[in-house]
């Protein structure tokens, strides 16, 4: 599902020259309705493959602002072998309420081993052996997950401000979630012995025996969040800038007096920059961000929802994982305020026009890196004594090796093939550079990462 900005004039300007060059190129400037559709076959490494159906119409009007578009509406309801369920319906249009643009979401994802790996990046211990069934060290496949269940509907408004690449966002989610341990008996079903989980508690269950995680968040809660934010545009196109920035600062807060259970500010910084190499055909693109808590305390359970002002995904979850840290294991990195980077080459390598529609097809080359900068707080001293009372061959080191976090790294590459300029298929492959993070991930999906 890819999105488009509120044209500016000078965006206009890009647009028509787009056009001109795309009559030289004979490729067929598209008008009306046209969809994309495929059946939701991907994969990723950390949620197993994808089956189910995707859907994402796109009304292009006259053509005249081709391949940006008027509406787009998205349907997927798909199915991970690994648990995870996405039943979502997403709506993006500029033209809905002139001079706003407006996105909605309206989901129900479900995770039967959602990844949890503890707190604060390396100061949790990652022990591979525990999960590998057929190590000497095994305790149980899923003793890194617990079990997640998520309602979201949400709406962002995006308007101009004094100029025209500067917008403001405002916005207003609800979210609700319902948080637990693997459910062992379930996963058990029909299983023959030798294939069943050994019912054991899990770092979920063990953290909130110990304390580390509150009872108050254990099982999850409602949240109402809003959003306040100022944007910096200037991408020539966006679902695969060639040039252009793209900057936002925004403000998230979930307040009591709207029914939240928790109230917390967080403040996130995401700069994006694209670089033009070769024209129309090699780009650079970097982005580099922060996020952080600045009041309040925020649930563990939503520590590692990344904000951005357009989701171009069922979630943006991090660090680590398809979304942020490509090859690195899905949230492996999660503290009260993280930073990371990624930077990809991309290069268009083919085009031609099948079947009336366009297609291009292109390599990425990228490097990830990302680190918690403010630790989630808890008093280890008190969570070991209450493991060691618990299991008397409990070892500090085992789940607190001590020392302080360090910058997580991932590199790989991926292929990509656009349909129309925003209907894009994608695979990545990732690397992780220390094993504490993981070994590696594939990832099949849609869209570029930024």
């Amino acid at each position: 599902m890819l999105t488009g900005p509120i044209l500016t004039k000078a965006q206009e300007t890009e647009t028509e020259k787009a056009v001109s060059r795309t009559d030289k190129k004979q490729e067929k400037i598209k008008e009306g309705w046209s969809f994309g559709a495929l059946p939701a076959v991907s994969y990723d490494a950390d949620l197993g493959f994808n089956y189910g159906a995707i859907v994402n119409l796109y009304d292009y009007g006259d053509g005249t602002i081709y391949p940006n578009y008027r509406h787009s509406i998205y349907f997927e309801v798909s199915r991970w072998t690994k648990g995870s369920g996405v039943n979502r319906l997403y709506y993006d249009s500029r033209f809905l309420i002139p001079g706003i643009r407006v996105t909605s979401d309206l989901s129900y994802l479900t995770e039967t081993a959602m990844d949890f790996y503890g707190f604060n990046g390396y100061r949790s211990a990652y022990n591979a052996g525990w999960e590998d069934d057929e190590s000497e060290d095994y305790l149980s496949r899923v003793f890194y997950n617990h079990d997640r269940r998520m309602f979201r509907f949400k709406i962002d408004l995006q308007g101009r401000l004094l100029t025209e690449r500067l917008n403001w966002i405002a916005g207003i989610g609800l979210y609700d979630f319902g948080i637990g341990p693997v459910d062992i008996a379930k996963i058990n079903e029909g299983k023959d012995e030798e294939e069943r989980l050994p019912d054991i508690p899990g770092l979920y269950d063990r953290y909130v025996g110990w304390g580390i995680i509150p009872a108050r968040e254990s099982d999850g809660g409602f949240l109402s969040v809003l959003k306040l934010g100022l944007i910096y545009d200037s991408r020539d196109n966006e679902p695969n800038p060639m040039s252009g920035i793209w900057t936002e600062a925004v403000l998230t807060s979930a307040p009591t007096f709207l029914g939240s259970e928790q109230a917390y500010t967080r403040l996130t910084f995401t700069h994006r920059q694209y670089f033009t190499l070769i024209p129309r055909d090699l780009s650079l693109a970097c982005r580099v961000g922060y996020q952080g808590t600045v009041a309040g305390r925020c649930p563990f359970y939503m520590l590692p929802m990344m904000t951005t002002s357009v989701l171009t995904g069922a979630t943006i979850e991090g660090l680590g994982g398809a979304k942020s840290l490509r090859g690195i294991l899905r949230n492996r990195i999660i503290g009260d305020a993280f930073v990371y980077g990624n930077f990809e080459l991309r290069w268009k390598f083919y085009r031609t026009v099948l079947l009336n529609q366009n297609i291009y097809v292109a390599l990425n080359v990228f490097t990830d890196v990302g680190k918690t900068v403010k630790a989630i707080s808890f008093d280890r001293e008190a969570a070991a004594a209450a493991a060691s009372a618990e299991d008397p061959s409990f070892r500090m080191e085992d789940y607190f090796p001590g020392g302080g976090d360090a910058f997580h790294l991932a590199y790989g590459a991926g292929i990509r093939i656009a349909l129309n300029e925003n209907f894009i298929l994608a695979l990545d492959y990732g690397f992780a550079k220390d094993r504490r993070d993981g070994r590696q991930g594939m990832y099949m999906g849609l869209n570029y990462l930024f």
